[in-house]
């Protein structure tokens, strides 16, 4: 049993994204480890900028941990879990799922052109400097 971090996520929290973490493979060794505390355990670890390494003792193995992470990664669960969590968030803020349009300005920020290398020219509005670009929905 873990402690009580200000990084873990609440029972209410869990049951929202818990269907979508894969499950275990089949064939393999039987899962002995709770995916909830592996999930808190990365949390804690984005949250409080520590190393994998420096996790506390009363998470699993930060090898394990650090595993799932990596795993969960490269086969999109976390970008899984953004989406929904994203779209769950509009809704509840009372707007579609996703945005139907979206607003996109840029700008031109005049800087001096000895001081870096990566200074482009603006021939619409004559000036030497960077670009910024701004997106919103």
């Amino acid at each position: 049993m873990t402690k009580a971090y200000r990084s873990n996520l609440s029972w209410e929290q869990w049951e929202l994204i818990e269907k979508e973490f894969p499950l275990p493979k089949a064939g393999g060794r039987p899962r002995r480890i709770a995916i909830y505390t592996v999930v808190n355990a990365i949390l804690y670890v984005l949250c409080e900028g520590c190393t994998w390494r420096g996790l506390p003792g009363d998470f699993p193995a930060w090898s394990t941990v650090y595993g799932y992470f990596w795993r969960w990664s490269q086969d999109g669960t976390w970008l899984k879990i953004h989406d929904k969590l994203y779209q769950w968030t509009r809704v509840a803020a009372g707007r579609e799922p996703s945005p139907s349009e979206a607003a996109v300005d840029s700008q031109s920020v005049e800087t001096a052109t000895m001081i870096s290398q990566e200074v482009g020219y603006d021939a619409g509005k004559k000036i030497h400097g960077r670009k910024r670009h701004l997106s919103v929905d």
